[in-house]
C-alpha cells in the first residue's frame, strides 16, 4: 500500500499544475477563517458574521463541512488529470510492463482518492477546532465533540464525488472532456427530474413526490444530499425571518444511514466499474 501511494504521489507532485491546485485547495480550506471577519448592514445594525453562531460548536461541524465539500472541484481535476496523464503519457503502460498488474493500478488510484478525502477531513476537523474554540460559546467537551456525524458524511461525499471522477477519467481519458462530461451528468440529472416530475407524469401531487423520492438515488444528486445546507439555521436568518413575520422554517438539517448508504453503493459501483473497464480494455 505504502509503494503504490509512493508512486502515485510523485506523479502528481512532479506535475506542476496538479502541484498547485493541491495548493490551491488547502488554501482555500483555510480560507473558511476568513469569513469571521465578515460584516454587513441589515436595516441600520452591523452585523458579524462570526457573531451568528456559525462557529459555535457543534453547528460549526455542519457549516465548515458543507462549505469545504463545495472546494471539492479543485481536487477533482487533480483526480482526472491524474488518470488522463497515465493515456497521455503512457505511464498506465510502462507501469503494467515495470510489474504492476491492473488491480493493483486500479487500488493505487483510489488509494489517493482515499488520502485525499482523509486528509481534506482531518484538515477541517482540525481547523473547524481552532475556529470553534475561538468563536463559540459553548466549549463544554460533550457539546465540542457532538454532531460529528457531518465529518463523516464529509468524508463519504469527497470520496464519493473523487471516485465517480476517476471512473470518469478511466472511461473518457481526456481530463476536460472527462470535466466536461461530469457538469452534463450533473445537468442530466436535473433534466430528468423535471422531466418526470412535471411532464412525464403530469405534475400532479403524486407525480411531484415520486420525482423526488426518485432523485435521491442519483450519483450526484446523492452526494449532495448527504449535507443540508446550513444557512438557515442562522440567528441573523431566524431574527430576519421573525422580523418579516415568517413562518419557522422547520427543516431536517441529520445525516441519515439511509442516504450514505445510497451514496456507499454508487461509490462501490464506480470502483468495480472503474476496475473491470481497465481489465477488459486493450491499452
Amino acid at each position: 500500500m505504502k509503494r503504490l501511494l509512493s508512486i502515485e504521489f510523485q506523479k502528481i507532485w512532479k506535475n506542476k499544475a496538479s502541484r498547485i491546485l493541491v495548493l490551491a485547495y488547502f488554501i482555500l480550506l483555510s480560507s473558511i477563517a476568513l469569513i469571521s471577519s465578515i460584516k454587513f448592514t441589515i436595516f441600520g445594525n452591523e452585523i458579524r458574521i462570526a457573531d451568528q453562531g456559525i462557529f459555535n460548536f457543534p453547528y460549526i461541524w455542519h457549516f465548515n463541512t458543507f462549505i469545504a465539500a463545495l472546494f471539492k472541484i479543485f481536487l477533482a481535476v487533480v483526480i482526472v488529470s491524474m488518470m488522463a496523464n497515465e493515456y497521455t503519457y503512457g505511464t498506465l503502460k510502462q507501469n503494467l510492463i515495470d510489474g504492476l498488474n491492473k488491480k493493483e493500478f486500479i487500488v493505487s488510484k483510489f488509494l489517493v482518492v482515499g488520502t485525499f478525502a482523509l486528509a481534506s477531513t482531518f484538515f477541517v476537523f482540525v481547523l473547524s477546532l481552532i475556529l470553534g474554540y475561538s468563536f463559540s460559546s459553548y466549549n463544554e467537551l460533550s457539546i465540542v465533540f457532538s454532531d460529528l456525524e457531518y465529518l463523516l458524511a464529509f468524508f463519504i461525499k469527497l470520496f464519493a464525488f473523487f471516485s465517480f471522477c476517476l471512473f470518469l477519467g478511466i472511461v473518457v481519458k481526456r481530463s476536460a472532456f472527462a470535466l466536461g462530461f461530469l457538469a452534463l451528468w450533473f445537468v442530466a440529472e436535473q433534466i430528468i427530474f423535471w422531466m418526470v416530475k412535471f411532464v412525464i407524469l403530469g405534475g400532479n401531487d403524486k407525480s411531484k413526490n415520486f420525482a423526488d423520492a426518485m432523485i435521491k438515488y442519483f450519483p450526484m444528486e446523492s452526494m449532495w444530499n448527504l449535507s443540508r445546507e446550513p444557512f438557515s439555521r442562522f440567528n441573523a436568518v431566524k431574527s430576519l425571518e421573525k422580523a418579516m413575520g415568517g413562518s419557522k422554517i422547520v427543516k431536517d438539517y441529520s445525516i441519515h444511514f439511509s442516504e450514505i448508504s445510497i451514496v456507499v453503493v454508487w461509490t462501490g459501483i464506480f470502483i468495480i466499474a472503474s476496475y473491470f473497464i481497465l481489465k477488459k480494455r486493450d491499452l
